[in-house]
């Protein structure tokens, strides 16, 4: 476990509770968002380079906003999360009828959520990725208009959130929990040893 404290520049709160439950000592960066669209896809891009290059991109920017901030220099820990139904990148909703069509398309299917992590410190950057197999039951109508309602839909990629009511619909799960959820404890884990090893040389 590192000693160091690190900034981690995201404003979800469920990553900043995993930290947490890892004790893990942070300050939360909030990096404001490239103008434009947000977090577009490349032509031909797969989920899993998209993902992979969000969250470098994301490091980038809070690498960048540090030193424009003046503020002090400690390692900084991004991440991105990426629903996938085969090909198709299942985003944030952005309306009612957004969050209806993607929960329809994840009921009675899996689908991968990959989630990148990224560790910038020292001039260096190191980065993983959690894999992990999500398995939605059949979802009814009801099940779906009831579900949109209580609002958890809303900034979650794939219109859901694991740990929250969307649980009730998940038959199996491979993979990292914790992933689903934003922030993969085992491999944000080896990521904050792997800075250890180095800054212990």
């Amino acid at each position: 476990m590192p000693e160091r404290e690190i900034y981690l520049a995201s404003a979800s709160p469920r990553r900043h509770e995993i930290l947490n439950q890892m004790g893990i000592q942070h300050r939360v960066l909030i990096v404001p968002p490239p103008p434009g669209e947000d977090e577009p896809r490349l032509a031909g891009e797969s989920p899993k380079h998209y993902v992979m290059r969000t969250a470098s991109e994301k490091s980038d920017r809070a690498l960048a906003w540090i030193k424009h901030q003046s503020l002090p220099v400690l390692p900084i820990l991004t991440a991105d999360t990426t629903v996938a139904l085969d090909d198709i990148i299942l985003g944030k909703p952005g309306t009612y009828e957004e969050a209806k069509s993607m929960l329809t398309q994840l009921s009675g299917h899996t689908h991968q959520v990959y989630t990148a992590v990224t560790l910038a410190f020292n001039e260096q950057r190191i980065d993983i990725l959690s894999t992990t197999a999500v398995r939605f039951a059949h979802l009814d109508r009801q099940d779906i208009e009831t579900y949109c309602r209580t609002n958890e839909p809303w900034g979650k990629a794939g219109a859901y959130g694991i740990q929250g009511k969307a649980s009730w619909f998940i038959e199996h799960i491979s993979g990292s929990y914790s992933g689903v959820v934003g922030l993969p404890i085992y491999e944000t884990g080896q990521l904050l040893k792997k800075m250890n090893e180095s800054q212990a040389v």
